[in-house]
Parts: C-alpha cells; sequence; structure tokens
C-alpha cells in the first residue's frame, strides 16, 4: 500500500484540532462539537479498514513507513503488528464515545477541551504505531500534556493537586527510560527497534537497561506501589478524562513490555519475573481490598483497574502464550468495561452531582434502562463467564499455573474479591432502598448515554462469547514473540 495510511491515522485528529481552533466564538459549540465527532469517527473507520488490511498470518509489521528525521540520526519510522493494531483500534474507538459524553458533562470551554482530546488521541496512536525508540518515546511522553490540562482545568475541587501529581510521577518514572534509549543508541548505534530486536543487546547491559524500562511502565501501568496517582486523577478527572486514562493509557505500559521488554531484553525479563510476580499478587489482592472499603464510585473503579493490570503484568511474565494472549484480551476488555463504568458513573454525576456511595440506592425502580447496563458492565468487570473479562483473566491464570501454582492461587483468590467489591457496588448503588428522595426524580439515560452505554455493552458480550477476532489477529505475533524469546534464552 502506497498511501501513508499509519501517518494519515496518527495525524488526522491533529488536523482537525485546528480546524477547530478556528472556528468563531459564537458557533464554536456546537461547530467543534460536530468537526471533532467527524474527525474520531473517520479515524476510527480508518482504522477498521487498517485492521481489515492486515495480514493476520504474518509476524512482520506492515504499512510501515520510513523518513528520515534528524541527519538520518533519528528515522520517522511507523509500523503495525496483529498486536498494536488492536490497541490502535481501541483508542479510535473510545474517542468518540469521549467526545459524545463530553456534550453532557463540560460545561465550560469545550472548544479547547475537544482540542485536547483530539491532540491526545494523536499521540496515542503514535505510541501504537512507532517503531523507533526515539519517536516512541515523543509521544509516550507528550501525551501527558494534553492529559495533564484536561485533569488540570477542567476537574475537580483538587484538581490541581492531582494534575500535578500525575504529570511528576509520569514523567520522572520516564527520566531513566530516556538515558536507556540513549544508552541503547550507544550499544547498538541505532534506534530503530526492528534493527534492535535483529543485533540484540549485550546479556551484560540487559539488567539495568530493563530496570531503566521498567521504572517508566510501572508507573505508567501503574504497578504497585506507584499506583498512588491514578486514584486521585481518576476522582478528580472529568468523565471523558477518566474514560481515556483507564481503556488507553494505562495499556501502553503492557503494550511497552510486549514491545520492548521481552523482546529486547529476553534475559532480563527471565530473571526479573520473580519481582513481577511478587508485584503483581499484591496489587491484585491489596488493591482489591482497598476497593472494597471506598465510599466513592470512581475511586472504588480506579482501584480495581489497578488490580486488573495486575492480572495483566502477571499475564505478560509468565511468557507462555496462554499468559501473554491472556494479557492482551484483559487490556483491550479491561479498556472497554472500564471505560463502560466510568461513563455510568458520569451519567449519575451530571444528574446528581455526586460520586457518593451512599447518595445512591434503588436505582433500578426508577432508571431501570440505566441500571441493566450497569449490571452488565459490574458483570464483566468481575469476570462473568460470557463476557468479554472471563477470557481474559482465565487465559492469565492458565498461563500462570503453567509457571507457579503459589502465584496462580493468590491471583484466583483476587479473583473472588473482585466478585466481591463489584457485587457490594451493585447492591449499593442500583438494588435496595432509595438513599436520596432526589433519585425520584432522576430520568433515565438519554439517547447519547445509550449510544455509548450500549456500543460498549455490544462489544463486551460479543467478544465475551466470540473472541475469535481477536485472537486471530494478535496469535501469530505472540508465537513469534515467544519463540524468539526462547531462542534468545538457549542462545544465552
Amino acid at each position: 500500500m502506497n498511501f501513508p495510511i499509519l501517518s494519515t491515522l496518527i495525524f488526522l485528529p491533529l488536523i482537525s484540532s485546528f480546524f477547530i481552533l478556528l472556528t468563531k466564538d459564537k458557533t464554536s459549540k456546537n461547530s467543534s462539537i460536530y468537526i471533532s465527532l467527524f474527525s474520531s469517527v473517520a479515524t476510527f473507520l480508518l482504522s477498521l479498514f487498517l485492521w481489515y488490511s492486515l495480514d493476520v498470518n504474518s509476524s512482520e509489521f506492515q504499512f510501515v513507513e520510513e523518513k528520515s528525521w534528524i541527519n538520518n540520526f533519528i528515522k520517522f519510522k511507523l509500523g503495525v503488528d496483529g498486536i498494536s493494531i488492536l490497541f490502535i483500534v481501541l483508542t479510535t474507538f473510545i474517542t468518540p464515545i469521549c467526545i459524545i459524553s463530553c456534550v453532557n458533562s463540560i460545561k465550560v470551554r469545550i472548544k479547547e477541551f475537544l482540542i485536547a482530546i483530539l491532540i491526545l488521541e494523536t499521540f496515542m496512536i503514535g505510541v501504537f504505531c512507532s517503531l523507533d525508540l526515539v519517536i516512541f518515546y515523543l509521544f509516550f511522553e507528550a501525551g501527558l500534556i494534553p492529559m495533564f490540562l484536561i485533569i488540570g482545568v477542567w476537574g475537580g475541587p483538587r484538581r490541581v493537586y492531582s494534575a500535578f501529581k500525575f504529570f511528576l510521577f509520569t514523567l520522572l518514572g520516564s527520566v531513566l527510560m530516556l538515558v536507556a534509549i540513549i544508552v541503547i543508541y550507544w550499544i547498538t548505534g541505532t534506534t530503530d527497534i526492528t534493527q534492535i530486536y535483529e543485533i540484540k543487546i549485550p546479556k551484560e547491559y540487559q539488567n539495568i537497561l530493563w530496570l531503566a524500562f521498567f521504572s517508566s511502565f510501572a508507573v505508567k501501568m501503574p504497578m504497585w506501589p506507584v499506583h498512588t496517582w491514578l486514584p486521585d486523577a481518576h476522582v478528580e478527572a472529568p468523565t471523558a478524562g477518566s474514560v481515556i486514562l483507564a481503556a488507553i493509557l494505562l495499556k501502553m505500559a503492557g503494550y511497552g513490555f510486549l514491545r520492548f521488554s521481552i523482546p529486547m531484553f529476553p534475559i532480563a525479563s527471565e530473571y526479573f519475573t520473580p519481582l513481577i510476580y511478587v508485584l503483581s499478587i499484591i496489587a491484585i489482592i491489596y488493591t482489591s481490598l482497598v476497593a472494597l472499603m471506598q465510599d466513592d464510585m470512581k475511586k472504588l473503579i480506579a482501584y480495581s483497574s489497578v488490580a486488573h493490570m495486575g492480572y495483566v503484568t502477571l499475564g505478560i511474565f509468565t511468557l507462555t502464550k496462554q499468559g501473554i494472549e491472556g494479557s492482551i484480551y484483559q487490556m483491550i476488555s479491561h479498556g472497554l468495561i472500564s471505560a463502560a463504568l466510568f461513563l455510568c458513573v458520569g451519567v449519575v454525576y451530571d444528574r446528581l452531582h455526586s460520586r457518593m456511595i451512599s447518595t445512591y440506592g434503588g436505582l433500578v425502580n426508577y432508571i431501570p434502562k440505566y441500571s441493566f447496563l450497569f449490571l452488565i458492565f459490574a458483570l464483566a468487570a468481575l469476570g462473568l463467564p460470557g463476557t468479554s473479562g472471563f477470557l481474559g483473566e482465565f487465559l492469565v491464570l492458565t498461563g500462570t499455573f503453567q509457571k507457579s501454582f503459589l502465584a496462580a492461587m493468590l491471583a484466583t483468590f483476587g479473583v473472588i474479591l473482585g466478585a466481591a467489591y463489584m457485587l457490594w457496588l451493585t447492591k449499593r448503588v442500583i438494588f435496595g432502598n432509595a438513599n436520596n428522595s432526589e433519585i425520584k426524580n432522576l430520568n433515565d439515560v438519554n439517547k447519547s448515554e445509550i449510544l455509548m452505554l450500549v456500543s460498549l455493552a455490544f462489544l463486551i458480550l460479543f467478544f465475551g462469547f466470540y473472541p475469535l477476532p481477536l485472537i486471530e489477529t494478535f496469535d501469530v505475533s505472540v508465537n513469534s514473540l515467544i519463540k524468539n524469546y526462547e531462542t534468545a534464552l538457549i542462545s544465552k
């Protein structure tokens, strides 16, 4: 394909943001919404075409674009494989939903908010397309700026504190990764990811470089104990910000482990596997227990995200086919489920301006459509068979049992805790008696809210019953990743 589809996919939202910037003040709100919605839907359709055109039987990077950037020192190199394409499609699918959601929730400076969302989409897609370490780092870190503004300008009462905490945690965690990229260039003479795969990093450098990349990915994931920025960011962020943060930004770190840590530093990945197991198990159990104690819906869902990401890291570093495929499936599934749950919180928050669980109760008697959809998402979050949340956890646990019976048993205990906090949340919010007289006057979900929530519910149920389209997409790429990893260990 001669058409630069990846560059178009990346920069289409950015170009659209400039058109929004030029809209007149008198008509800026409606014009901005229409432009951003048209742009994001077009980007989503283009990503679907990219997925359709991908040869899933090849583990090679496809649709590669390569341009010299800084005097042949750094190349603007793009490409996708069966792993990265799914994260691109997830990004482009979630963005229009965020734009629709902001119509009800954002009351001031909506034009600037939409510009921030579209710029952030450009950076997120760029992360999953990059085939050069420096380009990846630029996209990876540039996304902090619009997210910082989304939290800091449109967030809650403690938005400035939460925005700076988010920014400093994630930026400081990535400084060591930048140093590691420089060291890799010094060792290999290139920042081209595909060339580094072939050259292979000497084993005496792998441990320290692995830790440098880990410092960035662990914070972004986030892993215990560097997860404390996430609940604050979620609580203060507007609904669209929470959706993007949970659905996409957290997945960048999991993608980074798959794209860099394992293929570039296979010996170090094996060496540090016990560390990952310990941190993942602590995250799964500890944050699940913390979630049980929450009285704020957003904070509960935020802690549940940390627990679910614990399954992702556990699955990735089982370094088995089932574990890695389960972690990828879990990331895609969690992107849909967490987005839906935060949207559900946003729906009732827009009406009663409260996230506290004690404010609600008995919603099923007054807003049954909302209650039905909320129940679907809650059951998916606890991993009910028939939803996408089940298969990812099942594969991760299957892969973990092959490597460590103790780790698998402890992670299985986390599944029980997950069911406990999600059912406890559902009981207090949806069922029982109304705790607030204002609940009786609530309006059920409107057309735009139904569109968002039903589309997510459909995909969660569809991929719960029919996971083949996702698994077929990344199966060959995962097989290649494991084969190269095993070959590197044999040759050491």
